[in-house]
């Protein structure tokens, strides 16, 4: 399949699956993608890459990397890219095999569940965030948004290249932390109060949909549900950003 094709494809979620690639857009996305040593398939050009900053130098490291660069017009171009500003670059990378069965557990772990969480932005975030704090792995329950669709690798700035992140079932995820002796909260508004000192080595943290919150499933198993304590006068935190504040409380 030529690449043009196969970047407008991947477009959609089905054909990531399908083919267990993902498209990287822009310069900084792509030099995260080269820097992380995951395999590249390949890379779009447009006559624009010339101009942005840090452009030429990629184009360079692309050519000495071997890998196949295809030159579209700029209409080509954005035929295939999300953003709606395109840089001139996508790269099309293949997405690491990673499940709960090839996760390596340290006797202290922090692992983060998302159950539900449909925003890109947020999950970028969220990745991101998860990495900076030594997140042990970030696992995607159904109903959250795909982790390698392009909006969302643009916000982690590429940080699931590197960071353990993948997708798993609700019953394998649950499975794999009963298996390796992994205590599961929940957050919740009506949770108790976050305190550290109460956290066992190895923990899960399960966080949300935006707006349903936590499914019925998640909190049924969770050994205890706990929240952040805000002023009355806030009705809720966004799920990025609370999930960075316990992500940091409870690092490991």
């Amino acid at each position: 399949m030529k690449l043009l094709t196969l970047a407008r494809d991947l477009r959609r979620r089905k054909a990531r699956e399908k083919h267990s690639l993902f498209v990287a857009e822009g310069v900084r996305s792509v030099e995260e993608l080269l820097r992380s040593g995951l395999k590249v398939r390949g890379a779009l050009v447009a006559p624009q890459l010339a101009t942005a900053p840090r452009g030429q130098a990629l184009r360079t490291a692309l050519d000495q990397s071997r890998i196949e660069v295809t030159e579209v017009s700029e209409k080509d171009f954005r035929s295939a890219a999300e953003a709606d500003s395109p840089q001139g670059l996508i790269a099309i990378g293949e997405v690491p095999a990673r499940s709960v069965d090839t996760l390596e557990v340290p006797p202290m772990c922090r692992i983060l569940l998302l159950d539900g969480v449909q925003d890109p932005g947020n999950v970028g975030t969220i990745l991101r965030t998860a990495a900076a704090l030594g997140a042990t792995a970030t696992v995607a329950l159904p109903g959250t948004v795909d982790l390698w669709n392009p909006k969302v690798i643009r916000s982690s700035m590429g940080a699931q290249f590197f960071h353990s992140a993948f997708h798993a079932s609700l019953d394998g995820a649950l499975a794999f932390l009963e298996r390796k002796n992994i205590d599961l909260w929940a957050t919740a508004a009506d949770g108790a109060p976050l305190a550290r000192p109460d956290a066992p080595a190895r923990l899960a943290i399960a966080v949300g949909n935006e707006g349903a919150g936590l499914s019925a499933e998640v909190r049924a198993k969770a050994k205890r549900t706990v929240s952040l304590p805000i002023s009355g006068s806030v009705e809720s935190l966004n799920v990025a950003v609370a999930t960075g504040i316990i992500l940091y409380e409870l690092r490991s």
